[in-house]
Order: structure tokens, then C-alpha cells, then sequence
């Protein structure tokens, strides 16, 4: 396997190879383009395909932006990601159809090895993060590796979430937790 299937599959890979490091640098220069532009702009749909090509032609990204290699990003129909936001996409970032993404909210998908000894060595895994549709986070949450929020949840500004949300709740607070439902079943 080469090192990028190696990140796709969310096995343990070497982020300091040639190849990673070629995805990196593509990404930085298309992030170059699109962060010069606002939605709206000519130019801009065809800059944020070319970084997100697997994401709907309806969804947002209002620069700045960064993210790490831009092609495991999917951001659903009618997607709305505010301006500051961080993906570190390595093990794939899914935003489901409607979804709002308030202003600098984080997604980092990397986890390093716990053991110091591994910790040293430049390898990671990347773990999914999932969100739901009809979600809305607020400003500045952070969104750990490897998380699955719930369709239709709501997470409230500055937020850090460690674990997978329920459909449907109101979560809030470091680490987040869920303060009530927001419909019953």
C-alpha cells in the first residue's frame, strides 16, 4: 500500500514521505487561490472544486481556510462552513447536506501513537469524523479524531468535542456533553 491508501484506510502512515508531502504542498497552492477569493467571486466554485472535488457544488467555504489535502473533505448539499475553519483531513472529514460550520471551528482527524517511544517516529493515523445533516455548530468547536455527530445536533460555541453526539441534542461545554434532546424519537 502507498502511503496515502495507508491514510485513506486509517492505518498507520508515514506523513513525512514524498508522497503525503506532495499532497500537502498541492493543497497549500490551491488554498493559495481560494483564500484570495469570497464566495460569489468568479473563480471561486471552480477554485473550491478543484480543492474539495468530492464535496456538492452547493456548499460554502468562507476563506480563510485551511486544510491539510483537501480531496477526504465531503461537505454535503448546502453546506455552510464560516470563515477560520481548520481541517486536518487525513482520516476523511464527512459534513452531511445542510450543515452549518460557525466561524474558526477546528476538525483534526490525526491521532499519534500514545506510546512516546512510536511518538517519535513521523507516522500517525488519521480517524474519521463524521457529522450528521442539519447540524450547526457554533464558533470555535473542536472536533476530535475519529467523532460522529448526530444528525439535526446542535453544538454550542467553543465546544470541544471528544465523543460521538446523538441525533438531535443540544451539546455544549470542554469536554462537550449533552445538555438536553432537542425532539423526541
Amino acid at each position: 500500500m502507498t502511503e496515502l491508501e495507508k491514510m485513506a484506510a486509517g492505518e498507520l502512515y508515514d506523513f513525512s514521505s514524498d508522497e503525503i508531502d506532495g499532497s500537502v504542498r498541492a493543497a497549500r497552492h490551491k488554498l493559495l487561490v481560494l483564500n484570495r477569493l469570497t464566495p460569489g467571486d468568479e473563480g471561486y466554485a471552480a477554485a473550491l472544486r478543484d480543492l474539495l472535488p468530492a464535496s456538492h457544488p452547493t456548499a460554502v467555504v468562507v476563506p480563510p481556510f485551511f486544510c491539510d489535502h483537501g480531496r477526504p473533505i465531503r461537505l454535503g448539499e448546502g453546506v455552510f462552513v464560516n470563515g477560520g475553519a481548520t481541517m486536518l483531513d487525513g482520516g476523511g472529514i464527512e459534513i452531511g447536506a445542510r450543515t452549518k460550520i460557525g466561524p474558526d471551528c477546528k476538525f483534526y482527524t490525526p491521532q499519534h501513537p500514545i506510546d512516546y517511544l512510536e511518538r517519535r517516529r513521523p507516522v500517525e493515523r488519521g480517524l474519521k469524523i463524521v457529522i450528521g445533516e442539519d447540524c450547526w455548530l457554533g464558533g470555535n468547536v473542536t472536533v476530535c479524531p475519529g467523532v460522529t455527530i448526530g444528525s439535526r445536533t446542535i453544538v454550542g460555541a467553543g465546544s470541544v468535542v471528544v465523543k460521538d453526539l446523538p441525533d438531535d441534542v443540544l451539546a455544549a461545554g470542554n469536554p462537550a456533553v449533552v445538555k438536553r434532546k432537542l425532539r423526541d424519537a
